[in-house]
C-alpha cells in the first residue's frame, strides 16, 4: 500500500517557502498568507486521494492555495464594503494615515493600482509575471480555459496601465 499522506506531507514541506511567497504576493499580508498556506496544507492532506498524478503535485497544490487565497480576497472585499457602510452610517472617518505614503511615488502608485485589481485579475498577473508561468500553465493551475486567462491578463494590464497613467506613475 502506498503511503499517500506521507508522500503528500513530504511534498508540502518542499513547497512551503514558495507557497508562502505566492500567498503573500496575492494577499499582501503575512498573517493572512500564513493562514492561507496552512489551510491549503490541511485541504491537501484531506484530499490526498484526489491527487491522480503525483508528478503534478505542484500544480495540484498551487490550485488549492490560489483558490483559498481568492476566497480570502473575496471575503476581505465584502468586509470592506460593510466597514464603509458602517462608517457612513455612524459618520466616522476612515482611520489613520495611509502606510503606502512611505513608499516612493511610482512604487506606491503601482502598489495601489495592483490592490485595486479584481482578485482573479491579480492572481493571473502574479502567476504570469511573478512566477513566470506560461498562459497554459496558469489555465491549468486555475482550472479555467486558456481564453479566460488571456482575457483576465489583458484586462488586468489595461487596468494597471490606465490607473498608472492617471497618476503619472508610468512604468
Amino acid at each position: 500500500m502506498v503511503d499517500t499522506r506521507g508522500a503528500i506531507a513530504r511534498r508540502i514541506e518542499l513547497e512551503l517557502d514558495q507557497s508562502f511567497s505566492l500567498a503573500r504576493a496575492i494577499l499582501r499580508d503575512d498573517g493572512e498568507a500564513e493562514d492561507a498556506v496552512q489551510d491549503a496544507c490541511l485541504t491537501a492532506w484531506q484530499r490526498a486521494s484526489s491527487l491522480r498524478d503525483p508528478d503534478r503535485f505542484g500544480a495540484w497544490f498551487s490550485r488549492i492555495l490560489v483558490n483559498g487565497c481568492r476566497d480570502r480576497l473575496r471575503r476581505r472585499q465584502r468586509q470592506q464594503v460593510r466597514a464603509i457602510a458602517l462608517q457612513a452610517e455612524w459618520g466616522g472617518e476612515a482611520g489613520g494615515p495611509d502606510p503606502a505614503h512611505a513608499l516612493g511615488g511610482s512604487d506606491r502608485d503601482l502598489d495601489a493600482a495592483f490592490e485595486r485589481l479584481d482578485p482573479d485579475h491579480r492572481i493571473v498577473v502574479l502567476l504570469r509575471f511573478w512566477q513566470d508561468l506560461s498562459l497554459d500553465e496558469i489555465a491549468d493551475r486555475l482550472d479555467v480555459p486558456l481564453g479566460t486567462v488571456k482575457s483576465r491578463l489583458h484586462y488586468a494590464l489595461r487596468t494597471l496601465r490606465t490607473d498608472l497613467e492617471a497618476t503619472d506613475g508610468r512604468i
